[in-house]
C-alpha cells in the first residue's frame, strides 16, 4: 500500500482561462442577438411600433426582483443591475423609440445618472427646468417617460394635480426599485408616462389629495394604512398632498379614514402607482 499523497491536479494555464471567458462572452453575445430576434417578432405580436408605448413596469419589478434574489458571487449586484437595466430599456427602445424627459431644477447629475444608470445611453435624455415642464413634455411626446426627484420642495408647487385629469400621464414607477446603501443611481425619482393600457403595478397607488383643513390625527391614519405624505404644498385653495398607500386600501377606504381622523377633504384623485420597492438585506 503506497503512503504518497495523490498529486493535485495541474492548474489551468492562463490561456485557457482566457478561452473560458472568452468562451462565456462570445456565449453572452449570441444569447443577446437572440432575444433581439425574439423581440422583432414580438414587435409583429403586439404591434407596440404603432401604438407608442412598450413599457410594462409590472414584467420589469418582476423580472428586476427575480435578478436581485438569485444573485450571488464576486460581481457587484450594482453592475448586474445596471446590466440588466440597459438590455431591458435599450430593447423597449427597439420596440417604440422614446426618450427620458428629466427635471434638472435640484441638479443636473443627479437626474442625468439616475437616466443613464436605468435607460442607458441609446435612450436619448432630455432636460427641462421643473417637474411641471417635464409633464408637459411627457403629454406632448407619443410615448415617452419623465423622471423628477420626489423631494421637489415648495417653491415647486403641486405638481402632482397636473396628473389628476384623465388623459394626462401617471406615476408608473418609483426608481431605484431595487434599494441598498450606496446605490449608484440612488437619487429617489418617479417615472411617468401617458396612461398604460395594462400592466400598471398598483402595489403602492398614488392620490393627489385637496384638504380644505388638514388635521394631525390624518397623518397618524395614514402611518397606521401604510401610507405617507409624498409631497405637500399650500396655496390660496388650501393644502394640497400627494398621499402614497398600498394597493389594498381603495380610495372610498382612504377618504373615509381621512374624514375620520379631522380632515376635510375637498378632492382624492388617483394619480399612478409603482411596485413596491425591493430592499436588498
Amino acid at each position: 500500500m503506497s503512503d504518497k499523497t495523490p498529486a493535485a491536479p495541474p492548474a489551468p494555464a492562463l490561456a485557457e482561462l482566457r478561452q473560458e471567458i472568452d468562451r462565456l462572452d462570445e456565449g453572452m453575445h449570441r444569447l443577446l442577438m437572440e432575444r433581439g430576434r425574439i423581440i422583432d417578432r414580438l414587435i409583429s405580436v403586439k404591434k407596440t411600433g404603432a401604438s407608442g408605448s412598450a413599457f410594462r413596469p409590472g414584467r420589469e419589478a418582476s423580472m428586476m426582483r427575480a435578478l436581485a434574489e438569485r444573485h450571488e458571487g464576486l460581481l457587484p449586484l450594482d453592475t448586474v443591475e445596471g446590466i440588466w437595466r440597459v438590455i431591458i430599456a435599450t430593447f423597449t427602445y427597439v420596440q417604440a423609440p422614446y426618450a427620458v424627459h428629466a427635471d434638472i431644477s435640484g441638479g443636473d447629475g443627479p437626474m442625468r445618472d439616475s437616466a443613464r444608470f436605468h435607460f442607458g445611453f441609446t435612450v436619448p435624455f432630455l432636460s427641462h427646468p421643473s417637474a411641471a415642464a417635464v409633464i408637459d413634455a411627457v403629454a406632448a411626446s407619443r410615448g415617452d417617460l419623465g423622471i423628477f426627484r420626489l423631494d421637489q420642495g415648495a417653491s415647486s408647487g403641486a405638481w402632482w394635480r397636473i396628473l389628476t385629469e384623465p388623459d394626462s400621464p401617471k406615476i408608473i414607477a418609483r426608481l431605484p426599485f431595487i434599494e441598498r446603501p450606496g446605490h449608484p443611481a440612488g437619487t429617489p425619482v418617479f417615472v411617468i408616462s401617458k396612461p398604460l393600457a395594462d400592466a400598471a403595478v398598483r402595489d403602492v397607488v398614488l392620490y393627489a389629495a385637496q384638504f380644505e383643513r388638514w388635521h394631525k390625527g390624518a397623518g397618524e391614519t395614514l402611518r397606521r394604512l401604510g401610507g405617507e405624505v409624498v409631497a405637500s404644498a399650500a396655496d390660496a385653495s388650501g393644502l394640497s398632498e400627494l398621499i402614497a398607500i398600498p394597493g389594498a386600501v381603495d380610495a372610498k377606504a382612504l377618504r373615509a379614514a381621512l374624514m375620520d381622523a379631522g380632515a376635510s377633504l375637498d378632492e382624492l384623485v388617483e394619480v399612478g402607482g409603482h411596485a413596491e420597492r425591493f430592499r436588498v438585506k
